[in-house]
Order: C-alpha cells, then sequence, then structure tokens
C-alpha cells in the first residue's frame, strides 16, 4: 500500500469541452437525464451529444461519434450498454479525452467477467494519460465552474459530496439542501476502478469553493491514502465527515453487490477514521446534521454541554438525551447561576439544565439573554437548546416579529461567542427557525439528534500521523513458531519470562530446574497449542515436568519445547495485543482484555499500526476494563506506561514485516512492576 500521489482533476471540474455518448430523448435513460444538464452549459463550455444513430436529441445535433467533433473534447461522460463501453472509451481517447465519466454499469460488481474488462479500461486510460471516475455512477458536477454532469441537479453551495452509491448522495443532498446547505462539487465514485476516494478528498481539500467534504463510501480503495488525503484536508480548515457500511454481515453482502466493493469491518474503518481525524456517523440523517453543525463553527471538543429549556419536560429529556450520548450536563458554577437567575423568573431552573419556567411568553429575548450567559460559562463546550422557540410567533404578529428578532440575536451570539449551538424545536418549519438554519445554525426536529450531533462531531479524534509502510522486509521472517516469534519480540526490547528451547524430558528437567519452579511446557510446532494439548502449566517439580513431555512425545511428537517461567496471573491483569492485515487498511493494531476473557467480553479498541506508546496509552484508556489498570479492591495500579511501551513494539514489529499476516501476544500480563509477554503467535 502507497501513499498516493496527488493526480490533475482540474479537467474534470473545469473542462472546456464535454461530450455525452449515448445521449437519448428517452427519459428512461441516464443519457437522457446527463443530457439535459449537459445543455444547460451551452453558454459556457462546447457541448457535444453523441448518438450512434446520429439522430436530433433534446432538440439539438448530435455526432455519431466523438470524434466527429472535429476537435478535441477534454471530458466525456458515456452511457451506454456495457458491450459498447470499451469501443465508446477508445473513440473517447482517440479524440484527446483528458478525463471520462463512466455511466455505464455492468463490471467488477456483477463478477470476474466484468472486473476483467474493468481493469482492461483503466489500464488503456492511464496508458493514455487520462483519468476515469466510475464506471456504474451518476456523473461529476461543480458549481463554482458551471459543471453540470450529473443525472441531477443540485443547488449550489459550498459542500462537496463524494458517494459510493447514487441514491444515497440524492438522500445526503436532499437532507443537506434542507438545513441550508448547497454543493461546491458532487463526484459519483461508482466502482473506483481507477479515480479513488483519495485522489477526489485531495482535490477537493486544494479547491477553494469547499468548506466541508462529506462522504458516502463502501469501499475505501488504498485505505492509507484515504486517510493521509482526510488528514491534510482537516489541516487544511476543510472537515471530512463518513458515512459508510460494514457493520453487519447484510451490509457487507449488499456493498460487494453494488460496486464490487471490498468492505473493512466497522471496527477497522472507525481506526482508520480516528487516524485521519475523520467524523464517522451512522446514517445519512447524521451526516446532515454532523456536516451543518460543522459549518456553523469552528471545529473544537466537546464533552460537556448546557441544556436550555423552557419547560422541565424538555429540561429533564434533554439532559438525558445528552448523557446518552456520551455528553456532560455540568452543574453551573455560582457565577452564571446568579447571572440567570437575575434575569429568570423564581420558579425558572438555574444550574443546569436551564428551564425558563415561562420567561419565553413573557419575554421572547430571554433566550438570547439566557444562551449568551451559558456560552460564557467556560465549563461549557457547547450548548443545546431543546422546546418551543419557533412556536411563540403563533400568538400573536407582535410575539412573532419578537421571535424572529431573538432569532437574529441568537445568530449574533452563537458567532461571536465561536461554540457549537444546536436548536431542536416543536416548530422547525417557523420563520423564526428559518432565521437560525439560514443563518448556518443547526436546526433539528428531533432533541436526540441534536445531542448525537455535538457528541460525534465533538468527540471525533483530532488524528495522528501515521508512518507510511516498508515494501520489504530488511530481515523477512521465514518461519514461525513460538520460540522464533517470541525471539523476534523480544530481540526488539519486548520482555517474557525466562525460558530455554529443549528436545527431551532430561533436557527439560535440567533446563527447569535451573530456571525454577513453577513452570510452563510448550510442545513447538503446533499453531494452537493449547487446543491441541501442546500446554502444560504450573509444573512444580521435575516429575511432573517429566509426566508433561513424555504425555507430548507420545500424543503429539512435536519437534522440540519450550520451558519458561510461570507467571503469577493474579498479580496484575491479562491484556491481549494483535496485529492483523486488513486489505484495505493495512497493519491494524487490536488491545484489549486478554486471557480467557477476550472472546466473552469483547472489551478491545483499535488503530491503525504502527502506533507510539502515547496512542497506545490511549487505547488502553479507553478499554470498558480500564478501572482495572488503575486499580480496584486492593489490588494495585498496573504500569500503564511500561504496557503502552509493550504494545508499541508489537505494532513496530509487525508492520516492519510485511510478510507478517498476523502477529497476536495473548496474554499480556501487566503489573506494577511492568508488563510481560507470555505467549505470542505468528501467521505468515
Amino acid at each position: 500500500m502507497s501513499t498516493i500521489v496527488a493526480r490533475d482533476l482540474g479537467v474534470l471540474f473545469d473542462p472546456a469541452s464535454v461530450a455525452i455518448v449515448g445521449a437519448s430523448n428517452d427519459e428512461t435513460k441516464y443519457g437522457n437525464w446527463i443530457g439535459v444538464e449537459a445543455i444547460k452549459m451551452a453558454g459556457r463550455r462546447t457541448v457535444h451529444l453523441v448518438n450512434r444513430r446520429g439522430e436530433e436529441v433534446l432538440g439539438c445535433a448530435t455526432l455519431r461519434s466523438v470524434r466527429d467533433a472535429g476537435e478535441p473534447v477534454d471530458l466525456v461522460v458515456i452511457a451506454v450498454p456495457v458491450s459498447g463501453f470499451e469501443d465508446a472509451v477508445e473513440d473517447a481517447l482517440a479524440a484527446g479525452a483528458r478525463a471520462i465519466v463512466g455511466v455505464t454499469a455492468g463490471f467488477a460488481e456483477i463478477g470476474d467477467e466484468g472486473r476483467a474488462m474493468q481493469e482492461r479500461v483503466v489500464a488503456r486510460v492511464r496508458e493514455a494519460g487520462a483519468v476515469l471516475v466510475g464506471p456504474n455512477c451518476l456523473g461529476v458536477s461543480d458549481s463554482t465552474a458551471g459543471l453540470t454532469l450529473a443525472s441531477n441537479a443540485l443547488p449550489a453551495g459550498r459542500v462537496a459530496l463524494l458517494s459510493q452509491s447514487g441514491n444515497m448522495a440524492l438522500e445526503t443532498a436532499q437532507l443537506l439542501s434542507a438545513r441550508g446547505h448547497g454543493f461546491s462539487r458532487f463526484v459519483s465514485l461508482g466502482n473506483q476502478a481507477d479515480i479513488e476516494l483519495a485522489d477526489l478528498i485531495r482535490a477537493c481539500a486544494d479547491h477553494d469553493g469547499t468548506d466541508l467534504i462529506a462522504v458516502y463510501c463502501e469501499d475505501f480503495g488504498d485505505g492509507r491514502a484515504f486517510v493521509e488525503a482526510s488528514r491534510a484536508a482537516a489541516e487544511a480548515g476543510k472537515p471530512v465527515v463518513v458515512l459508510t457500511v460494514g457493520g453487519s454481515e447484510a451490509s457487507v453482502r449488499g456493498a460487494r453487490s453494488h460496486t464490487g466493493a471490498m468492505t473493512s469491518s466497522a471496527a477497522v474503518v472507525q481506526a482508520a477514521c480516528d487516524a485521519a481525524g475523520v467524523v464517522r456517523v451512522g446514517s445519512p440523517r447524521a451526516l446532515a446534521d454532523a456536516a451543518a453543525l460543522l459549518m456553523s463553527c469552528s471545529r473544537t471538543p466537546v464533552r460537556t454541554v448546557g441544556i436550555l429549556a423552557d419547560g422541565g419536560g424538555h429540561a429533564g429529556v434533554g439532559s438525558d438525551v445528552a448523557t446518552r450520548a456520551g455528553l456532560e450536563v455540568p452543574e453551573f458554577g455560582s457565577a452564571t447561576a446568579d447571572s440567570l437567575r437575575a434575569v429568570l423568573p423564581p420558579s425558572a431552573a438555574v444550574s443546569n439544565p436551564v428551564d425558563l419556567a415561562g420567561a419565553g411568553e413573557q419575554d421572547i429575548t430571554s433566550f438570547a439573554v439566557v444562551l449568551d450567559a451559558m456560552l460564557g460559562d467556560d465549563a461549557v463546550d457547547a450548548v443545546l437548546a431543546t422546546g418551543y422557540f419557533g412556536g411563540y410567533g403563533m400568538y400573536g404578529g407582535a410575539l412573532a416579529a419578537a421571535e424572529v428578532a431573538t432569532a437574529h440575536e441568537m445568530v449574533r451570539i452563537i458567532r461571536e461567542r465561536g461554540k457549537p449551538v444546536v436548536v431542536h424545536t416543536m416548530h422547525p418549519d417557523s420563520p423564526a427557525a428559518e432565521v437560525l438554519r439560514s443563518s448556518g445554525i443547526l436546526v433539528v426536529g428531533a432533541v436526540d439528534d441534536g445531542a448525537d450531533a455535538l457528541a460525534v462531531v465533538g468527540s471525533a479524534a483530532a488524528g495522528r500521523d501515521v508512518p507510511r509502510l516498508p515494501s520489504e522486509s530488511a530481515a523477512p521472517v521465514t518461519t514461525a513458531d513460538y520460540w522464533n516469534d517470541r525471539r523476534l519480540l523480544a530481540a526488539a526490547g519486548v520482555r517474557f519470562p525466562a525460558a530455554a528451547l529443549v528436545t527431551g524430558a532430561d533436557d527439560a528437567v535440567a533446563n527447569a530446574d535451573e530456571i525454577g519452579y513453577p513452570v510452563v511446557v510448550k510442545a513447538m510446532g503446533l499453531l494452537h497449542k493449547s487446543d491441541s494439548g501442546g500446554v502444560a502449566l504450573g509444573l512444580a517439580d521435575a516429575a511432573a515436568v517429566r509426566a508433561a513431555v513424555d504425555r507430548m512425545d507420545r500424543d503429539l511428537q512435536p519437534p522440540a519445547y519450550v520451558v519458561e517461567a510461570m507467571a503469577d496471573l493474579k498479580a496484575g491483569v491479562e491484556l491481549i495485543v494483535g496485529v492483523q492485515r486488513d486489505p484495505r487498511f493495512g497493519p491494524v493494531l487490536m488491545v484489549g482484555l486478554g486471557g480467557v476473557f477476550t472472546e466473552v467480553l469483547g472489551d478491545t479498541a483499535f488503530a491503525l499500526a504502527p502506533v507510539d506508546a502515547d496512542t497506545a496509552r490511549g487505547l488502553l484508556e479507553s478499554l470498558r476494563c480500564a478501572a482495572l489498570l488503575r486499580g480496584v479492591r486492593g489490588r494495585p495500579a498496573v504500569d500503564v506506561a511500561a504496557a503502552a511501551r509493550l504494545i508499541a513494539t508489537v505494532s513496530e514489529v509487525a508492520v516492519a514485516h510485511p510478510e507478517i499476516s498476523e502477529l497476536e501476544v495473548n496474554p499480556v500480563l501487566a503489573t506494577a512492576d511492568g508488563a510481560l509477554a507470555l505467549d505470542v503467535r505468528v501467521v505468515l
């Protein structure tokens, strides 16, 4: 997996001339839908409609081939049956096309034959020095360049939308439009046969007309390139919000049949998003909410939230949903509480949540005054307003005008304070709500949507540098067995108990006497030693060692044994550390509670490998069992720093050896005195 080299996509978004191959009068065909959009550009760039019969289409004359244009054509959209796609590509390249958009379906998503054709097309396009979007996509548009080559028109704005699903793009576009946002660029990714998500993120990050990049993706292509491009976008002040699939077996099956996608697990994708500083969401509505919130404020961590309500019920429910979303609702200090008490009736709650208790009806401006006071409290990272605001205007013209004026004042305060604010209202279509929405404030019709948006945006990782992966190992591992695996990690600095490699019972007893009892005997040459009876624990004397070796000689006939000092598992906490290679994202580190509880409790955390000790420590502290590491019920705290160093070392070893597909250390015994690896398994 290599780091991407930026490709020039300028001609894709701002071509001087375009052609639509497969232009049609049939309103059921993509060639018709894209043709309708394309002819809108006739006054800005040359537009050629290509129809193999040469008949008039949409009231315009057509060409039988792109070459008939008699001049170079920069960008060609191909919407013909798959049987004619390769010929259409050759025609486009012969006409000088530097970019091709493949709307046609029937490639990798249908099986091996389609994948082979797709690979032939990509090879031909790259040979010609051109780029290909798709195939199996809905087109491309750029509102800043007046490019309209997608099946559906999208409103102009400052959000770039990159989607592997056409329908998902259309739904996301509707949801974002309803929140007051339009689109700078739209690219339907399709099968990503040539141009991948990372290429497009990088192009949009460099685009002056784009402030945020919204993504729906099933297959991340070169996953490390996606991380690198997304980090660059975030550092340029253009956050990336991603909706993906992979959380269920069914979604993975669907993705494969949809775009031929190779889908990574949800845990791996989350690890990649954490490394990239990407905001990952779980639904189209959540994507729209997160994007709208990020467009309204600078991205800052959100841990604590103030709840502003105009009724006790909304105050209580708002507090509960915020807490369930992982946010804290702290009690205000005396200064904030006193300032609120001075402007609210005696019945109002001022400690957080704040309940206006009728102040809205008596003086609608209290919403703005209270919001300002809450945002001014240093203990509050954000505010979630919830309740009836927006509905007061129904009670009379004067109150309606005052409510709209208050909405404008709230907008001013939010911009001045610079903290995230989400407004939940029972009347999201009211004039006051529209003032907030049109000013970029996120307005939601369900309070839990507001809390979730604050939580997902505010808790997204800041991202981290992930070193490039080596293409080959300096000293390749050629044999994987416990003794060699142990030596590999020990040479890198991982601590193991004292041990010796032996070949028979006499040798085993002699070394056990020297190491000191109790000991463990492990049979070599077995992938799963414990499952096959190849491990004997807690051997207290020479007779027990001899008996264990004799039994294994008889039942398993291993080539050798390792005699190892027996660690006291009660002296610390057992952890598991593992690295596996994901086909898209490369080596992925997993840490969790180890030993016999690994599969039962599933308390694990993931990160793209390699990690440094600080990142490893963060993974440990994110575990549900983290309290065990700090010491509970009289047990001492473990040396977390030592455990983190061991984890970082294991990740570095796995990355340094591309020939290793799996590396697992289980258990790692973390104690007050350090961290000790008790078993290791390598798969080449």
